[in-house]
Formats: structure tokens, C-alpha cells, sequence
């Protein structure tokens, strides 16, 4: 399984960079040819899913994720339940100062592709996630570049 972990420090108040951290559908605006949305819930409760649907014309796959654990506004997890995308992921939120720090930890598993390739999994899921990441904690998310 490749797994990878992000971190990062804001000046955002620790419940702002919660709600950005979890405005779900904002995740995809960063992740190529892929669209966010929530189809079960409100995206707020254990339970909830969040489908990210990649593709490339007629070509794609969903990557549904279960809110399986809660503890707002500190800590979510997210199970990976597709067919092609397996595993899971969490993300935390702390206050450090007068700001937070945000952490992204994940665990992929890619059907189909075998283990040895779990070390370019993790740093394509780093390059991409943390381009998601830097985007949602940007001082103006709107005005937000590479």
C-alpha cells in the first residue's frame, strides 16, 4: 500500500481550515479530470460519502470515500470503498499560535498495479494532494495558482 503524509501550516484559524479542509467538492478543482461531489449525506456525518469521479472522455473510474470516524473540527477519516481505488485517508487540524497545521495522511492501493510500484503511487499522490491542499489553505482559495 502506498502511503504518503502531508503537513501544512496556516494562518487560517483552526475551524476555518476545517471547513476548507472538508468543502469537499473544492477538492477536485486541483486533481486533473476529476469532479468532487458529495452523493450520500450532507458530507458532515459518519457515513456520508464523497464520490470523486476521474475521467478522461469515456474513459474513467469513481473513487467512493465513507466518512467512518468524525471528531469535528479536530479529525476525519475516509475509507476508500472503489473498485479501483482502495484504502483510506484522514485528515486533522490543530491549532499551532495564532494559526493551525493541517495534516493529510493517506494509504492507496490501485487495483490491479502491483506493490512495487506503491513508491511512484505515493509521490504522485504527494505532487497532486499537496497541490489540493495548498489550494484550500491559500489565504483567497479563489485567486489560488500553481
Amino acid at each position: 500500500m502506498a502511503r504518503f503524509t502531508l503537513t501544512r501550516r496556516s494562518p487560517l484559524p483552526p475551524a476555518e481550515c476545517w471547513a476548507r479542509l472538508t468543502a469537499w467538492p473544492r477538492h477536485g478543482e486541483r486533481v486533473p479530470f476529476t469532479r468532487v461531489s458529495v452523493v450520500r449525506g450532507t458530507g458532515r456525518r459518519v457515513g456520508d460519502v464523497v464520490l470523486a469521479r476521474t475521467a478522461f472522455g469515456p474513459l474513467g473510474f469513481d473513487d467512493p470515500m465513507e466518512l467512518v470516524e468524525l471528531a469535528a473540527p479536530v479529525r476525519c477519516r475516509l475509507a476508500k470503498r472503489g473498485k479501483v481505488v482502495r484504502g483510506g485517508a484522514e485528515l486533522r487540524v490543530r491549532a499551532v499560535g495564532a494559526g493551525s497545521e493541517a495534516v493529510w495522511a493517506e494509504e492507496l492501493r490501485i487495483t490491479g498495479l502491483p506493490r512495487l510500484f506503491d513508491p511512484l503511487v505515493a509521490l504522485a499522490g504527494r505532487l497532486v494532494f499537496g497541490r489540493v491542499l495548498d489550494h484550500l489553505l491559500a489565504a483567497d482559495p479563489d485567486t489560488a495558482t500553481d
